[in-house]
């Protein structure tokens, strides 16, 4: 007897509601917080939400297709950070290097979490 946990549909929800979170947690980090400074240099973070968006939509938001996205998504965040950190070390904004590092490290990671579940999702389907 498998628990309810281990249904594919189960799993599927999870991964679902921890990619959310992640994009909630972003939008209010830069909405509410700044992570780059107080400017508009906190817009770059936006890439990954949108990749992911935009991947999750051409795959039909199956399984497969999310892990592509949400490992996409964390990948276009590292790029993000790294572009902040230049604009930092540049006096082209106000930030610490290490909490733009720290912040961009715990959101490509919570992307690639997500990713992770996603694919266990298909792991479970197989």
């Amino acid at each position: 007897m498998t628990s309810s946990l281990a249904s594919p549909t189960s799993r599927y929800a999870l991964a679902l509601a921890e990619s959310v979170a992640t994009v909630l947690l972003l939008l209010f980090g830069i909405g509410a917080l700044g992570i780059v400074g107080e400017g508009d240099e906190d817009w770059l973070y936006l890439g990954g939400p949108l990749v992911l968006l935009v991947v999750a939509l051409a795959t039909r938001f199956r399984p497969g297709g999310m892990v592509l996205a949400l490992g996409a998504a964390a990948l276009a965040t590292v790029v993000a950070g790294v572009v902040a950190v230049v604009l930092v070390a540049t006096d082209r904004a106000t930030a610490s290097i290490p909490d733009v590092v720290m912040l961009t490290a715990m959101f490509a990671v919570l992307f690639a979490a997500g990713a992770w579940l996603f694919s266990r999702v298909r792991a479970s389907d197989a």
